[in-house]
């Protein structure tokens, strides 16, 4: 037999990839020290030398959000496969769970949920809005869950929700709390273990500036005794803690077993990400990041744009949402940006389609020259875009 279907014209061209200033709600862009880490020799994923760089990488997590579990590690995949590993987990079909919603991200850990046959209730916060504690517990009380999922930096509309008492109550009705961090970690202050946190995750492609497809999480010994004592298999075999748990060495067995094979130059890649957070501190991250935002936030201001998050504690310092300008076809704002700055924002996702802009400054991108580069775009598309009468 013959080959019947030709080799590909277009592979015959060489790759060309631009370089754009990626101020969107991620992912950020990756720094050289980064990029030439993730570029060094391929070694095999059960290699010794993989397994210490994976230990590096639990030690630099920990450090990250701030937790002595042993259960530790990167899911190989992004944020999405972490929210997943999380819920395939420490949920079984039947039982009760609850998220909050103001926003995609409380949508999406509901759909997950539904699919591997929980029953799943949720309480909604319009856009923009958060929960109070009173509130929380109140839905606790009611629908006795075994997880409540609460994002707690929400990227479609730009909500940092407080997390602190949250951990106690989910405690006090035998609930875990699971949180989404990850268009917040390393850019707002976490305590996990302080916060009574039980599984915590975020994604590698943020404030961390490593590119997509490595998860990091980590779940505490009340969340670890429920997943080990199911009744029933995880739905997800690629994600089932055991397996996982033996392949990052947290299961204190002499020996790790073959599951998958890990994405080895994506380690190299966020173990440097991770130093590079270490070498700052998180303190001084914190810092940074918030002083970046508000500079950023007055800027938008002074230029008569409104911030979609009216309460200033509230707005999330990585992603800022601002209104849509009245008269404007957002997506024509951003594709001006893109195609005369080359910079990326985006508009609104989820909830927030329509209602909103919004710029991340994560990470590397925080800073103030950042800031002036953004702003001197808007200025210039609000300027040159069509403005209706209306």
């Amino acid at each position: 037999m013959s080959v019947s279907i030709p080799p590909p014209k277009c592979l015959k061209k060489p790759l060309t990839v631009p370089h754009r200033l990626m101020f969107g709600p991620g992912p950020s862009n990756v720094p050289a020290r980064i990029l030439q880490a993730g570029a060094n020799p391929v070694i095999g994923h059960m290699h010794e030398e993989t397994f210490e760089i994976m230990s590096d990488i639990k030690s630099g997590i920990q450090y990250m959000f701030q937790t002595r579990n042993i259960m530790t590690l990167a899911v190989s995949g992004t944020g999405h496969t972490a929210m997943e590993c999380a819920i395939f987990n420490a949920v079984e079909a039947g039982e009760s769970v609850l998220t909050a919603v103001n926003g995609i991200w409380g949508e999406r850990a509901a759909e997950m949920a539904e699919r591997i046959g929980a029953r799943v209730n949720t309480i909604v916060s319009p856009p923009g809005g958060y929960f109070t504690n009173a509130e929380i517990e109140q839905a606790l009380s009611k629908y006795s869950p075994v997880v409540f999922f609460l994002a707690h930096g929400e990227s479609s509309t730009g909500v940092l929700h407080p997390l602190d008492g949250i951990g106690e109550l989910c405690h006090k009705y035998d609930c875990l709390f699971l949180v989404d961090s990850v268009a917040s970690i390393g850019g707002v202050p976490l305590y996990m273990d302080e916060q009574g946190i039980d599984i915590l995750y975020t994604g590698s492609q943020k404030v961390l500036n490593a590119p997509p497809g490595t998860a990091p999480i980590s779940f505490s010994e009340r969340a670890c005794q429920k997943i080990f004592h199911r009744k029933t298999k995880p739905i997800s075999f690629f994600l089932d803690l055991n397996w996982l748990a033996n392949y990052w060495g947290c299961d204190g067995k002499p020996s790790r077993i073959y599951h998958h094979t890990g994405p080895v130059n994506a380690f190299y890649s966020l173990r440097e990400s991770l130093a590079i957070l270490a070498e700052e501190s998180l303190e001084n991250s914190w810092k940074r990041h918030e002083k970046v935002a508000e500079y950023f936030q007055a800027g938008l201001e002074s230029m008569g744009l409104k911030l979609f998050v009216k309460e200033r504690k509230a707005r999330l310092p990585t992603v800022t949402t601002i209104v849509a300008p009245h008269g404007y076809n957002w997506k024509e704002i951003t594709n001006y940006i893109m195609k005369t700055h080359n910079i990326e924002i985006s508009g609104g996702l989820g909830p927030s389609i329509g209602l909103v802009l919004r710029v991340g400054l994560m990470g590397c991108n925080s800073s103030k020259t950042n800031v002036d580069k953004v702003l001197a775009a808007l200025k210039d598309a609000l300027k040159h875009c069509h403005k209706s009468k209306v």
